[in-house]
């Protein structure tokens, strides 16, 4: 199979190896990115596998909270100038009053839904496609309705690129406030242990246990021994995965369930989005260069 500067680029950005190990590690697995991703780990090159990360389409994700109810959802457009045109900050406003007024939770149906004159949304975007000069498209609306002795957070970072929602226990703003600005920086994969599922776990372990295979220093060693090197390596790394078991963002000296306790809460459940999580964005010449790199 021809590895192509495209797939070097996108295996680089996921995992920051270098162009000739990922070109290396892409012509080992016959061009399949996830196992050239696990192949990097395995060698000890790649420390994680960003495998949630996709080549970025532009726009802005929004979060509306009415009453009870939240709504997340993401606008597209085709480059990163539009997303911050007034015409599209003002459009993206509109979405969200909608949306957060009607209920629904999915996007066919927020297409469906109509302003105080009858005119649809689709048909709102497809206007506002022909005013700004460039698609505008809608995706991934999310609905989250909590109970009324609950309480929810949200924050929209660098303007919505990111947007989360969080639903505690209880309400507290402030609080459920930080945990949407950690989970915005860590984008935890789970909620709890009790939610990672078992494909993930062993997916984690055959990878732990190629890197052992591979490290010289553990050669001879006992199975006991290696059975609990393995176990440890694989808590530790499911501590990253894990929301309630990430150093949380504000005093990296505690644990996201240790702040938690400290305020007598529990969060039940969050809602995490990134503009462009994929979408594949048209290529730029930057593919040329990084071959031109690939084949000195």
């Amino acid at each position: 199979m021809v590895i192509t500067a495209a797939m070097v680029k996108e295996l680089r950005d996921k995992t920051g190896a270098g162009m000739l190990d990922c070109k290396k590690a892409l012509e080992e697995n016959n061009g399949d990115i996830e196992l050239a991703i696990d192949y990097l780990r395995e060698k000890g090159i790649a420390k994680a596998a960003k495998k949630a990360d996709r080549i970025a389409a532009e726009g802005l994700t929004y979060v509306a909270v009415n009453g009870n109810d939240a709504v997340l959802f993401e606008l597209n457009s085709e480059t990163d100038f539009v997303a911050k045109n007034e015409k599209f900050l003002d459009l993206i406003q509109t979405v969200g009053q909608m949306l957060s007024n009607s209920g629904v939770d999915s996007t066919e149906k927020a297409l469906a839904l109509t302003d105080a004159s009858g005119v649809s949304l689709e048909k709102m975007l497809l206007n506002a496609t022909a005013t700004i000069g460039e698609k505008i498209s809608l995706r991934r609306v999310v609905k989250v309705t909590k109970k009324d002795s609950e309480g929810f957070g949200s924050y929209m970072h660098m303007g919505g690129k990111i947007s989360v929602l969080t639903v505690l226990e209880k309400p507290d703003f402030e609080v459920a406030k930080d945990l949407a600005m950690h989970i915005t920086v860590f984008n935890p994969r789970f909620l709890t242990r009790q939610n990672v599922d078992q494909a993930t776990i062993d997916h984690e372990t055959k990878i732990i246990e190629q890197m052992m295979a591979n490290d010289e220093s553990l050669k001879g060693k006992p199975e006991k021994v290696l059975a609990g090197i393995l176990q440890g390596k694989l808590s530790k790394l499911l501590q990253e995965f894990v929301l309630v078991d990430q150093a949380f963002v504000k005093d990296p000296s505690i644990k996201v369930s240790q702040y938690l306790k400290s305020h007598n809460n529990n969060i039940l459940s969050y809602v995490r989005l990134e503009v462009g999580e994929g979408i594949e964005k048209k290529e730029s010449d930057f593919a040329a260069e990084v071959m031109a790199q690939v084949k000195k």
